[in-house]
């Protein structure tokens, strides 16, 4: 079975002495990922000498809106500490899909062609943009970048059985200014 890995998270701060560490959580799903015996693949920084390729979860909980998780492998805080940093990945299969209908994972999002509202092709969705609002990338016919905050509101479509998104386009969006043209 074909897998894809998703980032589900980056390791924070050690909690304690036995361990356990914060965890920026980067997934709409933490309770399927962070369950027990769950094996993350972990991605030091740079320059880190963090010898965990991998990582097993042994419990979480939640703490004033904070992740906290025990791995196996970080049994003290000196371990905790080393791990600081550390990206988290989870491989799921290709085919799978998020339990919510309105979400999606990058990789069934990017290569999507992009319309607007009136059915003329805007481009190809080629990335998106994780931060405070999420961002579909666009790239026109003519090699125009447009980021398209990922709203209902400007994206009112994602078809992705027909391999589509649907883009309520506005002027300097993902079609130019006049004056930039």
């Amino acid at each position: 079975m074909e897998t894809i890995e998703l980032v589900v998270g980056r390791i924070g701060k050690p909690h304690g002495i036995r361990g356990e560490v914060t965890v920026d959580v980067r997934t709409d799903e933490p309770d399927l990922r962070y369950v027990a015996g769950a094996r993350l693949l972990a991605a030091p920084p740079k320059g880190s000498a963090f010898p965990h390729r991998e990582l097993t979860v042994a419990r979480t909980r939640w703490h004033q809106g904070v992740l906290l998780a025990t791995f196996e492998e970080l049994g003290d805080r000196n371990a905790a500490e080393a791990a600081r940093g550390v990206l988290l990945r989870a491989a799921v299969p290709l085919d799978e899909t998020p339990e919510d209908p309105e979400e999606f994972y990058d990789h069934q999002l990017i290569g999507l062609a992009a319309y607007d509202v009136d059915g003329t092709r805007l481009g190809e969705v080629t990335g998106l943009v994780h931060g405070a609002q999420d961002l579909l990338q666009v790239r026109t016919p003519d090699g125009h970048e447009g980021l398209v905050p990922f709203v209902t509101a400007l994206v009112p479509e994602v078809d992705l059985a027909a391999g589509r998104v649907v883009i309520a386009d506005r002027p300097g969006l993902v079609t130019p200014l006049p004056e930039d043209s």
